[in-house]
């Protein structure tokens, strides 16, 4: 009985136990399912609008002459003083160095002496035709010496002729032992010195020609596909930004430096501050056209498939989803798009560090448009 009793109520028990579980599952089912669902995340999104930005193009450079010449000397010879140094202002006819004038002087005398020589003897022949003259109207010479006469006249004065013109030459060959630039200007480079022997037409000093100047910047090739819209640059002395000119682009070099991948542009300056003096360290600026852009803050940027993306928020079903979108450029606290981006769409630009693609998200706050960018450098030199 005792036995019966206890498995009974064993029985009764296992019963009770079996039918509260299902009881207990139903009840506790809603409450798991809510621990299961995440919470929304919260978000702030901004409406995509184009925004009309124009940015200025910046670069270092530095002032050069537009003109430079490349000095030496037109004769042979070693050079014995140098009379300018690198920096120094020279004027056309200044002496800027000589060479020793030795063989030039020797050459001068001969030519001298030469002429001396062949005028003596043509005023020897001036005399014996006059006598002959006299003599051939009086009858008392032949028309054969008269016409020997007249030619030996002929030929000395010829020779006379000749010794000038030598001695000229020599004369010349002996002034060039001075060395004149034939401009004024600033020594830049020498590659002489003192007993060194040159040759003709080896250049020995380069010379900045007073006169325009430009500055001169080395600028990316990528830049030169999109060139600014004015060819006018407004540039600014480093040292001194109150120190202003305006130039406009004189010439862009057809080649591409192998070295440092950049294409040299020369703007001429219109009117050139004395500040602003060769090798002079400037800062040019050009505007490019204004266009549209769609400009974001940069926590709106997100890498997405190995590129730059933006999440954009479906209105219609409250997901958000990344979307690649292409960079027209950075700018200190905002990014401008080219493309990637309808007008209208709705932009996260903050809470995007644990979304996932299909999320749902509450958003807490939506901006129409952004501020247009600040002007932002293009690139440096």
């Amino acid at each position: 009985m005792i036995v019966r009793r206890r498995g009974c109520g064993a029985a009764s028990l296992c019963a009770a136990i079996l039918t509260a579980i299902p009881s207990a599952r139903a009840a506790g089912e809603p409450a798991a399912t809510r621990s299961a669902t995440p919470a929304l995340a919260l978000v702030r999104t901004v409406v995509a609008r184009p925004t009309t930005i124009a940015s200025d193009l910046i670069f270092t450079g530095d002032i050069q002459a537009q003109s430079q010449v490349n000095v030496a000397f037109r004769t042979n010879g070693k050079i014995a003083k140098r009379l300018v140094e690198v920096g120094d202002h020279v004027s056309a006819d200044q002496v800027l160095a000589k060479l020793d004038p030795q063989e030039q002087r020797a050459n001068l005398n001969n030519a001298q002496a030469a002429l001396t020589s062949a005028e003596a003897l043509l005023t020897q022949a001036k005399l014996n035709f006059k006598r002959q003259e006299q003599l051939l109207s009086n009858g008392y010479t032949t028309r054969p010496s008269y016409d020997d006469a007249e030619q030996q006249l002929r030929t000395t004065q010829a020779s006379v002729d000749s010794a000038r013109a030598a001695l000229g030459t020599a004369e010349e060959q002996f002034s060039y032992t001075d060395l004149k630039a034939g401009v004024d200007g600033i020594v830049l480079s020498r590659t002489f010195e003192m007993g060194q022997v040159v040759q003709s037409g080896q250049t020995v000093l380069a010379l900045a020609q007073d006169g325009p100047r430009d500055a001169v910047f080395n600028i990316f090739e990528a830049v030169l596909a999109a060139p600014p819209e004015s060819k006018t640059v407004e540039v600014t002395l480093q040292a001194d930004p109150r120190v202003r000119a305006v130039g406009r682009v004189r010439e862009i070099s057809p080649s591409v430096d192998a070295a440092s991948g950049t294409v040299r542009v020369k703007v001429g300056l219109d009117e050139t501050p004395q500040a602003m003096g060769l090798g002079a360290v400037v800062i040019g600026t050009g505007k490019f056209r204004p266009r549209q852009a769609v400009v974001l803050p940069w926590s709106a940027l997100y890498r997405w498939e190995n590129g730059p993306a933006v999440w954009i928020r479906d209105a219609a079903n409250g997901t958000v989803n990344p979307r690649p979108v292409a960079i027209e450029r950075y700018g200190p606290n905002t990014i401008a798009l080219k493309g990637g981006i309808a007008p209208g769409e709705e932009v996260v630009v903050a809470g995007i560090q644990l979304l996932r693609p299909g999320q749902t998200v509450e958003v807490a706050q939506t901006l129409e448009g952004t501020v247009p960018e600040a002007k932002v450098p293009e690139g440096t030199r």
